[in-house]
């Protein structure tokens, strides 16, 4: 089967970690999964267009459901689909023009599904703990950052 190539050696733990927040945060908030996002292995960062700023508590809760989605060791799993069989919920928007006729739809448990090349881990638990490193507001651009690593051998080699 033919995919589109890959020039990204994304760091799988750290990617994974990336689909579960931005559904968290597409759950929480009914904002899009995020099209700014600097995904690295010792910390990364991820932005999302939200109408205001997250209260504390708010915060406090996306960090919660993090954890609690590492601890609840999801499966990653992949399924190969051509784009006019794609799952119901799966939005082809962010593909580019020149995606392949096959592509791999990957899903975490029952958690998230979204079409992606990228490297991920076989379970959320290899995650071991999303630690938040802090967030910023731009009120101007209604753009909510979050740094984050994630803790023990999850951030290791």
């Amino acid at each position: 089967m033919e995919l589109n190539s890959h020039n990204k050696a994304e760091y799988p733990p750290m990617h994974t970690a990336e689909h579960l927040l931005n559904q968290t945060m597409v759950r929480m908030f009914g904002c899009e999964r995020s099209r700014n996002a600097h995904i690295e292995r010792k910390k990364s960062k991820i932005s999302f267009d939200l109408p205001a700023e997250p209260t504390a508590a708010q915060v406090d809760a996306i960090v919660a459901k993090m954890n609690e989605l590492i601890a609840e060791d999801l499966p990653v799993t992949y399924e190969f689909v051509t784009a006019d069989n794609v799952p119901e919920g799966v939005k082809l928007d962010r593909l580019p023009d020149n995606a392949s006729e096959t592509l791999r739809i990957v899903r975490i448990g029952q958690y998230d599904v979204c079409p992606c090349i990228g490297a991920h881990v076989a379970s959320t638990a290899e995650l071991h703990e999303f630690i938040l490193l802090g967030t910023n507001w731009d009120p101007e651009r209604h753009s909510f950052r979050l740094r984050f690593k994630l803790g023990a051998t999850g951030n290791k080699d």
